[in-house]
């Protein structure tokens, strides 16, 4: 499989070879909606906290008498029927939204994810993505030229783009964090809710392996 390669100014530099058993997978939507599910609901918070009747300040003296007012019954103005009270059955900082999901779903789903960006032409490979100098303006000459090349693929108006850097590329990647509607991730680190989430994504020559390995299956248990 035959996939365009650029050079960083965004030159066609030739062709490279992408494993078909990885980055020409057929689309599943209902693996994809598992995975980016189970990913959002794996990074909330769980922070939020409401005050039940008992927690919230005040309302110690009975409002009125039980009888002879005319009025309904009330014990205390910080019920959950006043305004001001208490809150019933509100979120209390407790509730857990962790999934699972097993490791083959989730190579598999990463690579439907980067076939399909493949497949939609979307996937922009460069041959060597570095700055020397690692300064801001040169990252933005360089996704310029990655929004040049993105403006001529179908259906890709949108300035978003995910760029994939190897580990050691800190100085490259640090230059490109300024620069909005750009999101910079590790190669090693990349799941198939970033790629799902990003119109556009590009990466270098020496990401492919590292991406082709995250893919790879999970090794079967010993029976």
């Amino acid at each position: 499989m035959q996939a365009p390669l650029y050079n960083q100014k965004g030159e066609r530099a030739g062709s490279v070879t992408l494993a078909e058993h990885i980055f020409a997978l057929p689309w599943n939507a209902a693996l994809i909606h598992q995975t980016v599910e189970t990913y959002r609901a794996n990074h909330r918070s769980g922070t939020a906290y409401a005050r039940a009747r008992g927690e919230v300040r005040g309302g110690g003296k009975k409002p009125w008498r039980q009888k002879g007012t005319g009025r309904a019954r009330h014990g205390s103005i910080r019920s959950p029927l006043w305004i001001g009270g208490g809150v019933t059955h509100g979120p209390t900082a407790e509730e857990k939204y962790e999934k699972k999901i097993n490791a083959k779903m989730r190579k598999k789903a990463l690579g439907i994810a980067l076939s399909q960006r493949v497949r939609e032409g979307a996937a922009i490979i460069i041959d060597n993505l570095t700055l020397p100098e690692g300064k801001t303006r040169q990252a933005v000459e360089v996704v310029k030229m990655l929004r040049g090349l993105a403006a001529h693929m179908p259906g890709r108006t949108s300035r978003r783009i995910l760029l994939l850097f190897p580990s050691g590329a800190r100085e490259a990647s640090r230059a490109f964090r300024n620069v909005p509607g750009v999101e910079v991730k590790e190669d090693r680190l990349i799941n198939a809710a970033d790629i799902i989430s990003f119109p556009v994504i590009s990466f270098s020559q020496a990401s492919i392996a590292v991406v082709e390995s995250l893919v790879q299956s999970a090794p079967s248990r010993p029976k």
